[in-house]
Protein backbone atom coordinates (compact mmCIF):
# COMPACT_ATOMS: atom_id res chain seq x y z
CA UNK A 1 0.00 0.00 0.00
CA UNK A 2 1.38 3.46 -0.96
CA UNK A 3 1.87 5.47 1.82
CA UNK A 4 0.73 9.07 1.50
CA UNK A 5 3.72 12.23 2.06
CA UNK A 6 2.32 15.62 2.39
CA UNK A 7 5.21 18.24 2.13
CA UNK A 8 5.08 21.31 4.48
CA UNK A 9 7.12 24.26 3.05
CA UNK A 10 7.84 26.87 5.70
CA UNK A 11 8.36 30.60 4.11
CA UNK A 12 7.10 32.80 7.07
CA UNK A 13 10.42 34.19 8.33
CA UNK A 14 10.91 37.82 8.27
CA UNK A 15 13.58 37.97 5.85
CA UNK A 16 15.92 40.22 7.79
CA UNK A 17 19.03 39.38 6.10
CA UNK A 18 17.56 39.81 2.82
CA UNK A 19 16.64 43.74 3.52
CA UNK A 20 14.41 45.96 4.53
CA UNK A 21 11.06 46.36 2.49
CA UNK A 22 11.07 42.67 0.41
CA UNK A 23 9.08 40.24 0.76
CA UNK A 24 11.45 37.12 0.59
CA UNK A 25 8.87 34.50 -0.68
CA UNK A 26 7.70 36.58 -3.80
CA UNK A 27 10.82 38.22 -4.95
CA UNK A 28 11.19 37.29 -8.89
CA UNK A 29 13.71 34.68 -9.66
CA UNK A 30 14.55 34.85 -13.54
CA UNK A 31 10.57 36.10 -13.83
CA UNK A 32 9.04 33.74 -10.97
CA UNK A 33 8.16 34.07 -7.18
CA UNK A 34 11.16 32.52 -5.47
CA UNK A 35 8.84 29.98 -3.39
CA UNK A 36 7.31 28.91 -6.86
CA UNK A 37 10.64 26.93 -7.79
CA UNK A 38 10.34 24.23 -4.89
CA UNK A 39 6.40 24.30 -5.13
CA UNK A 40 6.16 23.51 -9.03
CA UNK A 41 8.99 20.48 -8.35
CA UNK A 42 6.63 19.10 -5.53
CA UNK A 43 3.58 19.93 -8.17
CA UNK A 44 4.73 17.55 -10.72
CA UNK A 45 5.62 14.21 -8.46
CA UNK A 46 3.66 11.78 -8.09
CA UNK A 47 5.18 10.66 -4.74
CA UNK A 48 3.73 13.93 -2.84
CA UNK A 49 0.03 14.34 -2.76
CA UNK A 50 -0.22 17.68 -1.27
CA UNK A 51 1.71 20.59 -0.44
CA UNK A 52 0.90 23.02 2.39
CA UNK A 53 2.54 26.65 1.97
CA UNK A 54 3.14 28.27 5.51
CA UNK A 55 2.52 31.87 5.01
CA UNK A 56 2.59 35.31 6.85
CA UNK A 57 -1.24 35.56 7.69
CA UNK A 58 -0.48 39.34 5.50
CA UNK A 59 0.65 37.11 2.38
CA UNK A 60 -2.39 34.72 2.76
CA UNK A 61 -4.25 36.34 -0.26
CA UNK A 62 -1.62 37.13 -2.32
CA UNK A 63 -0.01 33.57 -1.95
CA UNK A 64 -3.45 32.50 -2.94
CA UNK A 65 -3.64 34.46 -5.92
CA UNK A 66 -0.08 33.25 -7.16
CA UNK A 67 -0.54 29.56 -6.48
CA UNK A 68 -3.71 29.72 -8.60
CA UNK A 69 -2.03 31.70 -11.28
CA UNK A 70 1.11 29.11 -11.50
CA UNK A 71 -1.19 26.20 -11.88
CA UNK A 72 -0.27 24.38 -8.32
CA UNK A 73 -3.28 21.93 -7.69
CA UNK A 74 -1.96 20.50 -4.76
CA UNK A 75 -2.19 23.68 -2.69
CA UNK A 76 -5.40 22.93 -0.94
CA UNK A 77 -4.52 24.83 2.36
CA UNK A 78 -2.01 27.52 3.36
CA UNK A 79 -0.66 26.98 6.89
CA UNK A 80 -0.39 30.34 9.13
CA UNK A 81 3.30 31.44 10.31
CA UNK A 82 4.24 31.33 13.15
CA UNK A 83 6.74 33.22 15.92
CA UNK A 84 9.59 30.97 15.17
CA UNK A 85 10.63 28.83 12.43
CA UNK A 86 9.21 25.63 14.59
CA UNK A 87 6.48 26.91 15.01
CA UNK A 88 5.79 27.82 11.14
CA UNK A 89 6.30 24.13 10.97
CA UNK A 90 4.46 23.14 14.05
CA UNK A 91 0.88 24.89 12.59
CA UNK A 92 2.13 22.74 9.16
CA UNK A 93 1.85 19.69 10.76
CA UNK A 94 -1.27 20.16 12.83
CA UNK A 95 -3.23 20.05 9.66
CA UNK A 96 -2.03 16.70 8.98
CA UNK A 97 -3.43 15.11 11.61
CA UNK A 98 -4.85 11.55 9.99
CA UNK A 99 -3.71 12.41 6.54
CA UNK A 100 -0.13 11.57 6.16
CA UNK A 101 1.80 8.46 6.93
CA UNK A 102 5.34 10.52 6.12
CA UNK A 103 6.00 14.67 5.79
CA UNK A 104 8.28 16.24 3.83
CA UNK A 105 9.85 19.81 4.82
CA UNK A 106 11.59 21.81 2.46
CA UNK A 107 12.75 25.57 2.64
CA UNK A 108 10.83 27.63 0.85
CA UNK A 109 13.83 29.79 -0.02
CA UNK A 110 15.66 26.91 -1.15
CA UNK A 111 14.96 27.36 -5.38
CA UNK A 112 17.69 24.79 -6.54
CA UNK A 113 15.91 21.44 -5.02
CA UNK A 114 14.84 18.90 -7.98
CA UNK A 115 12.75 15.52 -8.07
CA UNK A 116 15.80 13.24 -7.81
CA UNK A 117 17.23 14.49 -4.34
CA UNK A 118 13.30 14.68 -3.00
CA UNK A 119 13.13 10.78 -4.27
CA UNK A 120 16.98 10.24 -3.34
CA UNK A 121 15.90 11.23 0.59
CA UNK A 122 12.30 9.68 -0.18
CA UNK A 123 14.00 6.41 -0.57
CA UNK A 124 16.15 6.66 2.32
CA UNK A 125 13.87 6.31 5.33
CA UNK A 126 13.57 2.81 5.26
CA UNK A 127 13.89 1.87 8.90
CA UNK A 128 14.27 5.06 10.49
CA UNK A 129 12.57 8.00 12.15
CA UNK A 130 13.57 10.50 9.79
CA UNK A 131 16.20 11.72 6.24
CA UNK A 132 17.79 14.76 5.92
CA UNK A 133 19.78 15.97 2.95
CA UNK A 134 23.45 17.63 3.36
CA UNK A 135 26.41 17.69 2.05
CA UNK A 136 30.14 17.55 3.35
CA UNK A 137 31.94 20.75 4.78
CA UNK A 138 34.62 21.74 2.75
CA UNK A 139 36.09 24.80 4.85
CA UNK A 140 38.12 23.81 7.75
CA UNK A 141 35.86 24.94 11.12
CA UNK A 142 36.04 26.67 13.90
CA UNK A 143 34.66 27.05 17.65
CA UNK A 144 35.36 30.74 18.68
CA UNK A 145 34.40 32.36 21.97
CA UNK A 146 34.29 35.49 22.53
CA UNK A 147 36.82 36.17 19.64
CA UNK A 148 39.30 33.48 20.38
CA UNK A 149 39.43 30.10 18.83
CA UNK A 150 38.34 27.40 21.27
CA UNK A 151 39.07 24.41 19.12
CA UNK A 152 39.54 23.56 15.17
CA UNK A 153 36.79 20.63 14.95
CA UNK A 154 37.36 17.75 12.50
CA UNK A 155 35.85 18.82 9.18
CA UNK A 156 35.79 15.29 7.96
CA UNK A 157 32.86 14.21 10.05
CA UNK A 158 31.28 17.40 9.41
CA UNK A 159 27.90 17.98 7.56
CA UNK A 160 26.20 21.18 5.86
CA UNK A 161 22.28 20.43 6.64
CA UNK A 162 19.59 21.15 3.82
CA UNK A 163 16.19 20.71 3.06
CA UNK A 164 14.37 18.37 2.11
CA UNK A 165 13.78 16.42 5.21
CA UNK A 166 11.56 13.95 5.19
CA UNK A 167 10.24 12.08 8.85
CA UNK A 168 7.79 9.73 9.49
CA UNK A 169 4.81 11.83 10.52
CA UNK A 170 3.96 10.26 14.18
CA UNK A 171 8.01 10.42 14.84
CA UNK A 172 8.45 14.06 13.96
CA UNK A 173 4.75 14.76 16.13
CA UNK A 174 6.15 12.72 18.91
CA UNK A 175 9.19 15.02 18.55
CA UNK A 176 7.56 18.31 18.35
CA UNK A 177 5.12 17.28 21.39
CA UNK A 178 8.42 16.62 23.54
CA UNK A 179 10.29 19.87 22.34
CA UNK A 180 6.70 21.99 23.61
CA UNK A 181 6.81 20.64 26.44
CA UNK A 182 10.37 20.78 27.45
CA UNK A 183 9.92 24.48 25.53
CA UNK A 184 13.13 23.62 23.50
CA UNK A 185 13.78 25.64 20.11
CA UNK A 186 15.93 24.66 17.16
CA UNK A 187 16.21 25.69 13.88
CA UNK A 188 16.36 22.62 12.21
CA UNK A 189 13.52 20.08 12.48
CA UNK A 190 15.79 16.76 12.64
CA UNK A 191 17.39 18.13 15.81
CA UNK A 192 14.20 17.99 17.59
CA UNK A 193 13.62 14.00 16.23
CA UNK A 194 17.40 13.66 17.02
CA UNK A 195 16.59 14.99 20.70
CA UNK A 196 13.81 12.54 21.10
CA UNK A 197 15.53 9.71 20.41
CA UNK A 198 14.57 9.38 16.94
CA UNK A 199 17.13 7.70 14.21
CA UNK A 200 17.76 10.16 11.46
CA UNK A 201 19.63 9.31 8.34
CA UNK A 202 22.00 11.40 5.77
CA UNK A 203 21.59 11.27 2.17
CA UNK A 204 23.80 13.40 -0.18
CA UNK A 205 22.61 16.75 -0.84
CA UNK A 206 24.00 19.40 -3.21
CA UNK A 207 26.11 21.99 -3.42
CA UNK A 208 23.98 24.15 -5.75
CA UNK A 209 20.66 23.70 -3.32
CA UNK A 210 21.40 26.65 -1.74
CA UNK A 211 19.46 28.75 0.59
CA UNK A 212 18.67 32.77 -0.85
CA UNK A 213 19.42 34.63 2.59
CA UNK A 214 20.86 37.75 1.39
CA UNK A 215 20.31 39.64 -1.99
CA UNK A 216 23.71 38.43 -2.91
CA UNK A 217 22.13 34.89 -3.18
CA UNK A 218 19.69 35.86 -5.73
CA UNK A 219 22.44 36.08 -8.72
CA UNK A 220 23.92 32.70 -7.84
CA UNK A 221 20.76 31.11 -7.48
CA UNK A 222 19.89 32.35 -11.22
CA UNK A 223 23.06 31.27 -12.27
CA UNK A 224 22.73 27.97 -11.16
CA UNK A 225 18.70 27.99 -12.38
CA UNK A 226 19.82 28.66 -15.85
CA UNK A 227 22.46 26.12 -15.93
CA UNK A 228 20.07 23.54 -15.08
CA UNK A 229 18.54 21.05 -18.15
CA UNK A 230 15.51 22.75 -19.03
CA UNK A 231 12.24 21.09 -17.79
CA UNK A 232 14.25 18.94 -15.12
CA UNK A 233 12.21 17.55 -11.88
Amino acid sequence: MKETIIAIVPAAGLGTRFGPGTNKPFHPILGKPLIVWALRIFEAMDEVSEVIPVLKESDREKGIRIFEEYGLAKVKLIAPGGKERQDSVHHGLELLRGRADMVLIHDGARPLVDGALVRRTIRGIEDSDGVITGVPVKDTIKEVRDGVVARTLRREILWSVQTPQVFRYESIMNAYGRAIRERFYSTDDAALVEGAGGRVKVVMGSYGNIKVTTPEDIAVAEALLRARPEGEA
